[in-house]
């Protein structure tokens, strides 16, 4: 990870996103630009995704790998990551990414949304985004 600017270490941009539950919003390019939300995990420096195999995302994707993202909560205090990197589209790792992702985001217990979302899970594809480049931001001290 390179750190273009702002107040936070690796150890606390590392922090952060072991912690944030929030979506991250990516960005991929095209004619258009396009910004999803998307549930994340970081995970040795790298940040990964699941989606659906055809989603316009995944095109995208997979005909340029440069993406930009931010995850950022949009209540104060005001803080976050935000940056570019390079993202891979691995399906074969979507049948582990999946359920870390559910339980990540709502817990072990089994649930409809959980349930529906396994039942999916041979049309996933993983999405890890590397060589992250990102400036960080804290409003904090002011809020």
């Amino acid at each position: 990870m390179v750190i273009r600017s702002g107040p936070w270490s690796a150890a606390e941009i590392t922090d952060y996103l072991d912690s944030a539950t929030i979506p991250i919003r990516l960005a991929s390019q095209g004619t258009y630009p396009l910004v999803q939300s998307l549930w994340f995990l970081h995970d040795h420096g790298a940040l990964w995704c699941a989606t659906q195999a055809e989603s316009v995302l995944v095109r995208r994707l997979r005909a340029s790998d440069h993406c930009g993202f931010e995850v950022s909560a949009d209540s104060p205090p005001y803080r976050g990551v935000r940056g570019t990197g390079h993202a891979i589209v691995i399906p074969e790792a979507a049948s582990t990414v999946l359920p870390r992702l559910i339980d990540r985001y709502l817990g072990h217990e089994s649930t409809t949304l959980a349930d529906w979302l396994m039942s999916r899970l041979d049309r996933e594809v993983a999405i890890r985004i590397d060589r992250l480049a990102v400036a960080t931001w804290d409003y904090s001290a002011r809020m």
